[in-house]
């Protein structure tokens, strides 16, 4: 007989959870990196021109909207896309909330106490987990200006992540992969200087991330799971991703 335990958890378990949407919708005109075109979508195939189906042409960069970066982004030789296990897109799910102090300062970044605060209420953050940093800057999607946030010298101020954090949560925690709500892992200051470390730092260590994340404000910080998921393009370096969490 085959076994059906996994389908007596789903019952007993997944099927009365909560299932949150923490993706954008891309389309064309939303936020994008500045050197980055545009995407270009066409209708192939129309009920209104008379066909009896729709199909759409997509023309995008791999880093578009809600969007998975694998370690071959930066890092040359890096893993890419469809190197990166099944096993990794199911995780258990740490959300750091640094949502208060960002609305007080634009480029406010989590600190070690985050982590240390984030552990005495829930305990030590698990191993090969999910970390996403939870700063509110979705809210601001899709509007450009908003969202990058730009000072009348054209400097970027957005929360990003720091090296402490991070090198906390790979080296020490060993967790798989980090996400966020802005637009790098760096936080504007630096990318408006060029400084992209924190990113190359991240996928150096032969790991991923989700970048423009949504909805973080309605996902416990700890005991729910991440399910994120993409194309699996062949020597991709990039691709929109969708992520869900599941809670309670």
């Amino acid at each position: 007989m085959a076994d059906t335990s996994l389908w007596q958890t789903y019952r007993a378990s997944l099927a009365g959870a909560i299932y949150t949407d923490l993706t954008h919708p891309f389309h064309p005109g939303q936020p994008h990196f500045p050197s980055f075109p545009d995407e270009e979508r066409k209708l192939f195939f129309d009920f209104d021109k008379g066909d009896g189906f729709q199909v759409h042409h997509y023309g995008f960069v791999g880093q578009w909207g809600t969007h998975v970066d694998p370690p071959v982004h930066f890092i040359k030789g890096g893993r890419t896309l469809d190197q990166i296990p099944v096993e990794q897109m199911l995780l258990p799910l740490v959300v750091l909330d640094i949502s208060a102090r960002v609305a007080a300062d634009a480029d406010a970044t989590p600190t070690l106490d985050d982590v240390t605060a984030w552990e005495k209420r829930n305990g030590r953050i698990p191993e090969k987990s999910f970390v996403a940093l939870r700063t509110d800057w979705s809210k601001r999607w899709p509007d450009d200006t908003r969202f990058y946030n730009r000072g009348n010298d054209n400097v970027s101020h957005c929360p990003g992540w720091t090296k402490p954090v991070l090198t906390e949560l790979f080296e020490k925690r060993d967790i798989t992969a980090v996400g966020h709500e802005q637009i790098d892992t760096d936080p504007g200051i630096a990318t408006s200087a060029g400084d992209y470390s924190l990113e190359h730092y991240v996928l150096s260590l032969d790991r991923w991330q989700i970048e423009v994340m949504a909805n973080l404000d309605q996902v416990p910080e700890a005991g729910a799971l991440i399910m994120v998921s993409w194309p699996k393009a062949k020597g991709g370096s990039g691709f929109p991703a969708r992520a869900v969490a599941i809670h309670r």
